[in-house]
């Protein structure tokens, strides 16, 4: 026990000193280069983003599928930004699936779709100088050599630009739902759910099948037309230098965070249809506001790839529109529209 804990800080104190003697010894040699381009300003005008990944736990319906993104910038004015996404099939659907299954409804269960097109004004666009950490590398260091190292960084002087946006759109989304868990959430009962011909006769609790006396289970659809408003904040890089010693170096990322509230006040929601009686689903509780945080990066290059995510609240039936989005775009092509090449001198 007493050569264990020996052990231990012997190879603790050894980490340390180790640590300490590369940084400082990477630090005393210098590291020379020569910069290519670094112009934040001149990037591509269309970015179009294949997403073969989404996934979203949306508290109504957790789903993944695929999607598709396009941006495009509007010289250094505006951008309008366009996006749908899908679940892959039924089984990536998780309500549609359920329902499909296990729903006593007469109601055909709607798919999730998702639509979104919208604009990004710039009312606040400019330059300003910080510095970027390029990571250091060698053809030599390839294979086992490169996964054994610990990366070389040099800090490079470069450009950044940032865009300050006001964010306005519209956005549709159609959806099958869980009604039981619904109506659970708001404290309510099948008693709410009365027959539309005026007769007052709720939706009963269960009924007799062939097997027996069965507890009902209802889903329902729900579709939400509605506008988005907020703000964003962009930071834009678009550098390359040569290093003497090692091989060049790019740093082209375009990240933006944004936030926005979202409002559907034409929320439609389906009455649902049980052993050919029509139900209303009137006194279930909306909630026509919503709010979202975002993220969204990719890189300046005719083909790479992007990545982004969601948190917040979306118009939906009450208690039901907590969400939470992950999108992944493989491949992102972009262009700035023209036939010139860009040429840089060294």
């Amino acid at each position: 026990m007493i050569y264990s804990k020996r052990t231990s800080l012997f190879l603790l104190f050894w980490l340390i000193f180790y640590s300490f003697s590369y940084g400082q010894q990477s630090n005393s040699d210098p590291v020379t280069y020569e910069e290519i381009y670094d112009s934040p300003e001149t990037i591509n005008k269309l970015f179009i983003q294949f997403q073969p990944i989404t996934g979203e736990f949306w508290k109504t319906n957790p789903s993944a599928g695929f999607g598709l993104e396009a941006t495009y910038f509007i010289n250094n004015v505006a951008r309008i930004h366009a996006a749908m996404r899908k679940p892959y099939i039924d089984s990536f659907d998780m309500n549609r699936h359920n329902a499909k299954i296990n729903s006593d409804m007469d109601n055909e269960p709607e798919p999730y779709d998702y639509f979104e097109l919208g604009g990004t004004y710039h009312f606040k666009d400019f330059v300003e100088n910080t510095e970027v950490d390029m990571v250091l590398y060698k053809k030599s260091y390839r294979g086992q050599r490169w996964a054994a190292r610990i990366p070389l960084k040099a800090e490079v002087a470069c450009k950044v630009r940032k865009i300050y946006g006001a964010r306005l759109g519209g956005f549709y989304y159609d959806n099958s739902v869980y009604l039981n868990s619904i109506i659970a959430r708001q404290g309510l009962t099948f008693a709410d759910i009365t027959k539309t011909d005026g007769s007052g006769s709720s939706l009963p609790e269960s009924f007799i099948s062939d097997v027996g006396q069965e507890k009902v289970t209802a889903f329902g659809n729900i579709a939400a037309p509605g506008i988005y408003a907020g703000a964003s904040i962009s930071w834009i890089k678009n550098i390359a230098v040569d290093f003497d010693k090692h091989e060049p170096g790019v740093n082209d990322q375009i990240l933006t965070v944004y936030a926005d509230i979202l409002t559907s006040p034409w929320i439609i929601t389906e009455n649902i249809y049980f052993q050919g009686e029509e139900y209303s689903v009137e006194n279930i509780k909306k909630n026509i506001m919503g709010l979202r945080l975002g993220l969204d990066g990719k890189f300046n290059r005719s083909l790479s790839w992007g990545y982004g995510a969601e948190l917040g609240f979306k118009p939906s039936y009450g208690k039901g529109g907590f969400f939470a989005l992950v999108k992944i775009s493989l491949p992102v092509f972009s262009s700035n529209l023209n036939d010139k090449v860009e040429a840089f001198g060294k």
